[in-house]
């Protein structure tokens, strides 16, 4: 569980509760949280709040960014993480464990209709899905199913 606890990163498209698992997993284990989209540049706020889905190139300073962050330990850091290369470049902070936030895609769907004040709309989750790498057997990452209680979800993280 140490291990678990110095760099942790939570991934998944928009919706999966990331910032929510984050803050509980936060406050269950004492390990401080920090929102991936809180270091998106303004224009990558300004181009998903317009419906427009990110690029590589457009993500590619938010990357160094979460990188930095993950040099503090221990951390926990809420990243979508969508590709290999994108994870690949965070483990040049240290050791990583990644986990994956998923579910099917009516929930996710579901829950970013419910939520309130955030940049990113709905429409842009087919483009994370269809950009969505998920962690091979290769790398550092547990999966966990979103469609159960919240405590459960973070039982599931803290256990492992």
């Amino acid at each position: 569980m140490q291990r678990a606890m110095t760099r942790m990163v939570l991934m998944g498209v928009s919706g999966s509760g990331k910032t929510t698992v984050g803050r509980a997993l936060s406050a269950r284990t004492g390990v401080p949280y920090l929102d991936g989209d809180d270091l998106h540049p303004p224009a990558n706020i300004a181009k998903m709040a317009a419906g427009q889905p990110l690029t590589d190139a457009d993500r590619a300073p938010w990357l160094e960014k979460v990188a930095e962050a993950l040099g503090a330990v221990p951390v926990i850091v809420g990243c979508s993480a969508l590709k290999r290369r994108y994870r690949d470049r965070l483990r040049q902070a240290g050791p990583i464990l990644f986990v994956h936030l998923t579910g099917a895609p009516e929930v996710l769907a579901a829950r970013m209709a419910g939520r309130t004040g955030h940049f990113m709309p709905g429409a842009l989750l087919r483009s994370q899905l269809d950009a969505l790498e998920p962690p091979g057997p290769d790398e550092d990452a547990i999966t966990v199913d979103i469609d159960q209680p919240l405590r459960a979800i973070v039982e599931s993280i803290a256990t492992r």
